[in-house]
């Protein structure tokens, strides 16, 4: 008979983490953590149900993204995350549609803080086992001038980003302050996403 420690730990590295995502963003800050994962593409509608909070919005579709992937990979522990940029606790402003709405979306966003909501979903399907974690970060941005977001749209950064801008990246020169998880304005909270995953028994 063969010793249970044995099977254990052959087990445990068969076991697979996968990223349900096709964002480079969360691919980079999860690889920060030494975690040795894949990356799936999930198969998901994220279309906004008007009758949803924000947060039932970002939850809904966090686990929609990880249960698409998790159903061809039962033995495996699957993320998925979704974030809105939220303003007035009510309004989910997307990624813009062209330059003419990221302006107004910008325009919207300068002089006052919103919300950045994100949820992270872990699924092991041969378990059982789902969880839905939500991080809520408040971030504060300058009031725009003109030019300044004239010289911001020809950058290009506005154009897949949810609330038109990148806290890594140029847009960083008009947050004024935040107040919770750096990461999750990026687009994965990793302590909150790394807690998750031990609760499901993963250590890094």
């Amino acid at each position: 008979m063969v010793p249970v420690r044995i099977v254990q730990r052959w087990w445990s590295r068969r076991k697979k983490v996968i990223l349900a995502s096709t964002s480079p963003r969360r691919k980079e800050l999860l690889e920060m953590t030494g975690l040795r994962f894949q990356v799936e593409a999930p198969q998901t509608d994220e279309k906004i149900i008007p009758e949803e909070t924000p947060k039932e919005h970002v939850e809904r579709l966090a686990l929609e993204k990880a249960l698409s992937v998790a159903k061809n990979h039962p033995e495996d522990i699957v993320i998925g995350c979704d974030t809105a940029v939220v303003l007035n606790g009510r309004t989910i402003l997307g990624k813009p549609r062209d330059k003419k709405d990221a302006r107004a979306i910008l325009t919207k966003l300068g002089g006052r803080e919103h919300t950045v909501l994100s949820a992270v979903a872990a699924v092991w399907h041969s378990k059982n086992k789902k969880r839905v974690v939500t991080v809520e970060t408040r971030v504060r941005m300058k009031q725009f001038e003109d030019w300044e977001i004239a010289w911001y749209l020809d950058s290009g950064e506005p154009m897949d980003k949810a609330g038109a801008y990148a806290v890594q990246g140029r847009g960083a020169i008009f947050v004024e302050g935040i107040v919770g998880s750096y990461t999750n304005v990026i687009g994965l909270p990793l302590m909150e996403s790394v807690l998750l995953l031990r609760s499901f028994g993963l250590r890094l």
